[in-house]
């Protein structure tokens, strides 16, 4: 009966140490900072009859 016990002590010892996994939500809400800072610039280049009419006809735009 002593065998018995021995042999089961150690199966009874190792079954308590079973991994446990927890999934829990954050108790904060997640926030994401997004500091961004777009900056563009446009550069047209256009023919020197262009640019004269333009200059002729400052009503186009």
């Amino acid at each position: 009966m002593k065998i018995m016990i021995l042999a089961l002590l150690p199966a009874a010892c190792l079954t308590g140490c079973t991994p446990r996994i927890e999934v829990a939500a954050p108790k904060e809400p997640i926030t994401i900072n997004m500091n961004v800072k777009i900056e563009h610039e446009i550069h047209i280049k256009v023919d020197k009859d262009v640019e004269a009419l333009l200059k002729a006809r400052s009503d186009l735009f």
